[in-house]
């Protein structure tokens, strides 16, 4: 994942390392709006014939576009939801965790305009579902065996629950219109391509980077100084207290770097 690995180095410094909590921000505004209003989904979706007839709002608007669903259920959802992403920015790196929302954001924008080229109608409605299912995926093959409680009450293993999610997405795809279909396989192309990202993170857990986190924030509290920076994102254990720090053996010279970028970089010769 070269491009990856140059695209952090120059840009990893914009990465937003709270986006989970802003994706439900996001969706909680969704939610209330779709209680407050019944045309709020159909305003604001993403319809590639509105947009093209004097409404390109709907490019960003659709973010925010939920369908209508039971509120209990929706906030289970957006709590689950902000926890996955939680987990995978601890595991990823920011940067990787801000390039997967934005790629499946594409994704979608260019799926709808897609289907509405080949079937030009104005009835083609897209917002976020297939990427956070794509999202639950990633998720799901970087910790399979993470227990959840479906509802708070069923324990299952997350990796049941993966393969739910992909047996629905396949059956989606055989009875779903064409905009369905190129919806599932662009979220799946961007799992696709992150899931080969982070193969060399898979034996991590949460509750190994949640005693990390407390260890170094309790070493950091004891030492009141920063001793060590990555050489690639720059970030110190004061800039996030669950980072590991080494040095690369096969790089020239003193260079040491996060357990994000430890196996990532490119080494210095």
């Amino acid at each position: 994942m070269n491009w990856l690995n140059k695209l952090e180095r120059k840009f990893g410094r914009y990465a937003r390392q709270n986006l989970p909590l802003y994706i439900v921000i996001l969706y909680a505004f969704g939610t209330i709006m779709n209680l407050i209003s019944n045309d709020f989904y159909t305003s604001f979706a993403l319809n590639p014939f509105m947009v093209l007839h004097g409404e390109p709002w709907r490019i960003v608007t659709f973010l925010v576009a939920t369908p209508g669903a039971n509120i209990i259920f929706l906030v289970f959802v957006m709590l689950f939801y902000y926890s996955i992403g939680q987990s995978l920015v601890h595991v990823w790196g920011a940067f990787r965790f801000n390039m997967y929302v934005f790629c499946g954001i594409l994704g979608t924008i260019a799926a709808a305009f897609i289907v509405y080229a080949i079937v030009p109608s104005p009835y083609i409605y897209m917002d976020t579902y297939y990427m956070n299912l794509s999202l639950f995926l990633a998720y799901a093959a970087i910790f399979p065996e993470m227990q959840v409680y479906l509802y708070g009450i069923l324990p299952l293993k997350v990796k049941w629950l993966a393969w739910l999610d992909v047996a629905l997405l396949a059956y989606s795809f055989v009875v779903g219109g064409l905009g369905t279909r190129i919806s599932i396989v662009v979220s799946l192309l961007n799992f696709i391509l992150f899931y080969l990202s982070s193969r060399n993170y898979r034996k991590i857990s949460p509750g190994e980077v949640k005693r990390k986190r407390v260890y170094h924030q309790k070493v950091r509290q004891a030492r009141g100084t920063s001793r060590h920076r990555c050489a690639v994102c720059g970030r110190t254990e004061e800039d996030d207290p669950s980072l590991e720090f080494r040095y690369c053996s096969k790089c020239n010279g003193n260079y040491e770097y996060c357990n994000d970028h430890l196996f990532t970089h490119t080494h210095v010769k």
